[in-house]
């Protein structure tokens, strides 16, 4: 890139580039090199911008994590709507079927970027633990419209979801899970305290 020409949105085009590298490549092929190679600009742009790589990193896990925050404001206001599994898949899905899984892995092998999201997420596996209480807050939602049963403990449903979900996309290589499975997997798990006809 030619000097003196400014990147717009410099920070964006940066997260882009290293969820397409993790995407691809997977979390041991994401480097400081990587990004900006598959960015399109000199490796001195991501340091101008970031203290250091770890920095970067903890931008990029909580850039995701703003997203499932979003996600979960959609999701907690169609409680009372549509098929509580259907729901419960979807969101699952668009959680797990962009960079998220990837993200996981990246955060759970690198010490100095955990410890850096302990400021945002001081316990659990951040962006793992958003999405958890995203779910837990539409479950909650769903009991006060009676369509979850009022005894069913959503803070043992809530990570049981996610967690089955995690593993569901978490193999790369075979694609991602069908609809079907997905949906089977949820109705596995809440089909005793649903109340309401799918």
């Amino acid at each position: 890139m030619p000097t003196g020409v400014a990147i717009r949105d410099v920070r964006e085009q940066l997260f882009a580039a290293a969820e397409r590298v993790l995407l691809r490549d997977g979390p041991s092929a994401l480097t400081s090199r990587a990004v900006t190679t598959e960015a399109g600009c000199a490796k001195g742009v991501l340091h101008r911008h970031f203290t250091d790589f770890d920095d970067f990193l903890a931008a990029l896990v909580r850039n995701r994590i703003v997203r499932v925050q979003l996600q979960s404001h959609e999701l907690w206001e169609s409680a009372g709507t549509g098929s509580v599994i259907s729901r419960l898949a979807g969101a699952l899905t668009e959680v797990f079927q962009t960079v998220a899984v990837a993200l996981v892995g990246l955060i759970t092998s690198r010490d100095v970027l955990r410890a850096r999201l302990r400021e945002g997420t001081p316990s659990g596996v951040p962006l793992l633990t958003e999405a958890t209480e995203m779910i837990a807050g539409y479950l909650t939602a769903e009991q006060e419209y009676g369509r979850i049963a009022a005894e069913a403990d959503v803070r043992v449903l809530a990570p049981t979801l996610v967690g089955a979900g995690h593993l569901l996309f978490a193999d790369r290589h075979s694609g991602p899970p069908s609809e079907e499975a997905v949906a089977g997997v949820v109705s596995a798990v809440i089909s005793g305290v649903v109340r309401e006809r799918e």
